[in-house]
């Protein structure tokens, strides 16, 4: 009988994308199980029984390494971080790679970015087989470090969870976004931190005076107190909401009711929001960096550039032409439909079942 070893550690951050790729693709995972295959989880300490009851699971304690015994067939690491690898002769390493943003941080040393340039190499050799989160990825991966040519390759894409239809009627009477948006708003979903450029996103409520903006998402680094110190040198400080870490109704709510979904990116393994964003219809203006094109495809705006007049003028371009083409929400809908977690976790069975071989 087969077995399936999975690294479903990173549950312990429910709120990071890594968190929901491990939520949603295990539970897919499970649904699709072939009937002669066992699997094992590892999960967070007190998270036994997440995936139910028919998968057995090894609890780890976070920023403490557990001994995992045991033979596996295969051994699926979801993400290239991961401290968890299988032991000689413990199973095939099969390994995802989502992002080297790493490599575009000012904020890290050239050694550091070596460093880790060179664990993630270590393992890479280790593997008898790696996927990529984009086609983007795959190609930064092969720039940088080396891949054997006869070491399978092949791009997975990440799936959209979010579910149009159990969007809220309404948000609480007593909730400051539902005051704040029943004037027309741009949304944004995602960390506040410098890689996601959202300063940019400022001098657009100034070329659009009737629309305000919704900044959704941690708040923690202080590039969240620079966004809102320009906001108020701007004089646009009342028409930008920034409301921290929201809960997922509240997000799908924004989702159905903004008027566009901006995210200028500079870094990305993928773009999950785009996708849940592509997912109600909504036209989405986005970086033409990094993985973004993988997700927006010909469907999306593009801001060719971050400056104002650009930015502006590929808003008020775009809007006016989601306006006059009745098919493009439609055709927003059939792009993100692409990204589904029953495709993506059947693409993974083919891989496992391929290595059994």
């Amino acid at each position: 009988m087969p077995s399936l070893f999975i690294d479903a550690e990173r549950l312990r951050d429910l709120n990071s994308g890594l968190g929901q790729v491990c939520l949603h693709l295990g539970h897919e995972l499970v649904r699709q199980r072939p009937a002669d295959w066992q699997l094992t989880f590892l999960v967070p300490k007190g998270q036994s029984g997440i995936f139910g009851d028919s998968v057995s699971y090894v609890e780890a304690w976070w920023m403490r390494k557990v001994w995992i015994s045991g033979q596996f067939d295969v051994w699926h690491c979801l993400h290239q971080d991961s401290a968890y690898l299988p032991h000689a002769g413990q199973g095939k390493l099969m390994l995802t790679i989502y992002d080297l943003n790493f490599l575009e941080r000012s904020d890290y040393s050239a050694a550091k970015k070596a460093r880790r340039l060179a664990a993630l190499q270590r393992k890479i050799d280790r593997a008898a087989l790696l996927t990529a989160g984009s086609k983007y990825t795959g190609q930064v991966v092969r720039e940088h470090l080396r891949v054997p040519d006869a070491l399978p390759f092949p791009v997975v894409h990440t799936g959209v969870a979010v579910d149009p239809s159990r969007t809220p009627a309404d948000l609480p009477a007593d909730s400051p976004i539902r005051s704040f948006t029943d004037s027309p708003f741009f949304f944004f979903v995602g960390v506040v931190h410098p890689k996601k450029n959202v300063h940019t996103l400022l001098p657009l409520l100034e070329a659009f005076p009737d629309y305000r903006l919704v900044l959704a998402g941690p708040d923690g680094h202080p590039y969240a107190q620079h966004i809102r110190e320009q906001a108020q040198k701007l004089g646009v400080a009342d028409r930008l909401l920034m409301p921290g870490a929201i809960d997922e109704a509240t997000k799908l709510w924004l989702y159905d009711h903004c008027e566009a979904f901006l995210f200028p990116s500079l870094s990305e393994g993928f773009g999950l929001p785009v996708a849940e964003a592509m997912t109600f219809g909504k036209p989405v203006f986005i970086s033409s960096l990094t993985s973004l094109p993988d997700v927006g495809g010909k469907e999306a705006y593009y801001f060719e550039d971050f400056e104002p007049e650009t930015m502006a003028r590929t808003l008020h371009d775009g809007l006016h032409d989601f306006g006059q083409n009745t098919l493009r929400q439609e055709r927003l809908r059939k792009r993100a439909a692409q990204f589904t977690w029953p495709s993506v976790a059947g693409e993974y069975w083919k891989l496992y079942k391929s290595l059994v071989g």
